[in-house]
């Protein structure tokens, strides 16, 4: 099962984190020592949300998916999401029938003070995007 996570282009960090285990288990795991049980079955778990997601709400590219943040309010992935146990949100985005922001709100009511930035990017004379103080 992790071959075929690290084929659908994970990262073993994120599959440890998704799956609740440092990287060191899962290296332990790639080299042929046991999983527990538990192990085995959130990681079967990770592994069919990924074909649930891919085959029901194509998505071609799931491990780039699972990277890139709902919204570019806040750096909150559905990795984040996954491995706080709210699968039930990651499906929803998914769906593409829920606001992002209001699915942020639901996560974390605190997103909006959480990831305030006093900066914000904006495109210079020269035409690069460049960053500045906010006001």
């Amino acid at each position: 099962m992790l071959t075929e996570l690290a084929d659908l282009g994970f990262a073993w960090r994120d599959i440890a984190r998704m799956v609740g285990v440092s990287v060191p288990a899962v290296q332990k795991w790639r080299k042929g020592e046991k999983a527990s049980g538990d192990s085995r079955i959130r990681i079967a778990s990770l592994l069919a949300a990924c074909d649930l997601i891919t085959s029901h709400y194509m998505v071609d590219e799931i491990a780039s998916w699972f990277e890139m943040p709902l919204s570019s309010s806040a750096p909150v992935t559905p990795i984040v999401l996954y491995a706080a146990n709210r699968a039930d949100l990651v499906f929803e985005f998914a769906s593409g029938h829920v606001d992002p922001e209001a699915l942020l709100s639901e996560f974390d009511p605190d997103w909006r003070e959480r990831y305030r930035s006093d900066f914000e990017v904006f495109e210079a004379g020269d035409g690069n995007r460049s960053i500045r103080m906010k006001g």
